[in-house]
């Protein structure tokens, strides 16, 4: 079932984008845990395995259920601007700050998610002492930034920069219309109406009451697309930042650009290649000269694959590369 994310007039005034090292922290935290989200992040994984191994995660694992509820104060939503974010020392010191009673709340919600975890030995010493379990919390946070993440940390700001400054161009071009149509395959707007599909049994609908939409790319929240954080906090929605499918890959070798060319042909090669934003027909038409004819076909063969999406904009219709198409541009 859905969630639904009802906006009314002051919320559309009141979207915005941010990029957090703290959250970014936590997703890659959930990546080791399960499955699910290693696909892209192999390399990666194999890379921090050593360091992986000398990290106690259980007090992080215990309040990150696998379905369910994660305490917002672990990540609340970033209040500075895009412009100028926050530092991962400084939403640290924010986590740092938790009021204990609140923690306090949120962790027993957190652990009713998963049964037995309240009554658990961690469980218990976690909610007997709210105060030194921020502190543990954000300790173990730390330990983790700076053994996973804080060497990796400009390649992927430079991913969620890169998608901030696409979905913007989208914003200006269309509106909320555009920046939504293609921002997960599991999220459509209707009607100043944003719906999540996620595997929920229950309904859940919410009016924004003009505190208006957090954006966030992340590139560990991948497949996943997730909506979070109840009031007082601001309505967040964390989703997949384009190109993270060739992040923890160098360019593709020769050896990988002929068998791509093996594989496809010259022309379809050079085309989902060059696709690294949405083009039309004539504009690849014009780069690669050949006629509009021939690129059509070779994107609609494209398309058919699942490599390519394509949508319409007025009275052109855009190709993009989808995340398989991707993999396969960058030889992954």
């Amino acid at each position: 079932m859905p969630v639904q994310l009802r906006f009314g007039t002051e919320d559309l005034l009141r979207c915005r984008f941010a990029i957090s090292p703290l959250c970014e922290t936590h997703e890659a935290v959930r990546t080791l845990r399960g499955t699910g989200r290693h696909g892209y992040h192999r390399p990666w994984l194999r890379r921090m395995r050593a360091a992986v191994a000398g990290l106690d995660l259980s007090e992080l694992w215990l309040f990150m259920p696998l379905s369910g509820y994660t305490p917002d104060f672990l990540g609340p939503p970033p209040d500075a601007p895009f412009e100028s974010p926050a530092s991962f020392d400084a939403e640290l010191a924010r986590l740092r700050a938790t009021d204990p009673a609140m923690a306090r709340e949120e962790m027993i919600r957190s652990l009713a998610c998963t049964p037995g975890a309240a009554r658990s030995p961690l469980g218990r010493r976690m909610l007997d002492d709210p105060e030194r379990a921020v502190q543990r919390l954000a300790d173990l946070t730390e330990r983790v930034w700076k053994a996973l993440i804080a060497e990796d940390w400009p390649r992927l700001q430079a991913v969620m920069e890169a998608d901030v400054a696409y979905r913007t161009r989208k914003l200006v071009e269309g509106g909320l219309e555009s920046l939504f149509a293609d921002l997960h395959a599991n999220v459509k707007w209707t009607e100043s109406t944003l719906t999540l599909r996620t595997a929920s049994s229950a309904l859940i609908g919410r009016d924004l009451h003009g505190l208006g939409l957090l954006l966030m790319p992340s590139v560990f929240v991948w497949p996943d697309v997730v909506s979070g954080f109840a009031p007082p906090w601001q309505p967040t929605v964390i989703y997949p930042a384009r190109g993270m499918a060739g992040l923890w890959h160098d360019d593709p070798s020769s050896t990988a650009r002929d068998a791509l060319v093996r594989l496809l042909g010259p022309n379809r090669a050079a085309i989902l290649r060059g696709l690294c934003e949405p083009a039309t027909t004539t504009v690849l038409a014009h780069r690669y000269g050949l006629a509009p004819s021939s690129v059509s076909a070779h994107l609609s063969i494209l398309r058919e694959a699942g490599l390519l999406t394509s949508r319409r904009r007025g009275h052109q219709v855009l190709y993009a590369r989808t995340p398989l198409g991707e993999a396969v541009a960058d030889g992954t």
